[in-house]
């Protein structure tokens, strides 16, 4: 219990900075330079989403590396891409269907909510699939070859 509460406090010290990444670019962006709210968020996760793998990958879920760097990056930018939805959706829903156009709408719609909810789907996502103890890797993703830390493609 001890390790999923260290894990935790490390994903959200991870994600933190993912998102002071993430809400910078999407006001530089949208505010600074009048790129419109959908791309400029799209933009601000892809960078975002590199800080947070890199972070997830060497910190956080360091002893659950037990695929190969390729098939787990691919996992994680998939899983971001769902995370990326959840959050562009509450941003649609919230500026073009309710009418809410403010910076501040579009904050609190793309990245308090759309974060909030995209992150608990992002949790759960690496945690039981995308970073896997070496010994879970199924044969199927692994090509049949059990992986220790460390000793796998990296």
């Amino acid at each position: 219990m001890r390790d999923a509460w260290k894990r935790l406090g490390s994903f959200t010290a991870v994600g933190a900075v993912a998102f002071i990444v993430d809400i910078s670019v999407f006001n530089i962006l949208s505010s600074g330079l009048g790129v419109g709210p959908i791309s400029s968020k799209v933009s601000s996760v892809a960078l975002a989403t590199g800080v947070s793998w890199l972070g997830s990958r060497h910190f956080t879920f360091r002893e659950f590396r037990g695929r190969a760097k390729r098939q787990e990056a691919l996992l994680f930018g998939l899983t971001n891409l769902v995370g990326l939805g959840i959050a562009t959706a509450c941003l649609f829903v919230s500026h073009y269907l309710l009418g809410f156009k403010s910076p501040l709408a579009d904050n609190v719609s793309g990245n308090v909510i759309g974060v909030l909810l995209g992150n608990v789907f992002r949790y759960l996502a690496y945690r039981f699939v995308v970073f896997q103890p070496p010994h879970r890797v199924s044969a199927g993703w692994s090509g049949g070859v059990d992986r220790a830390p460390g000793n796998g493609p990296e």
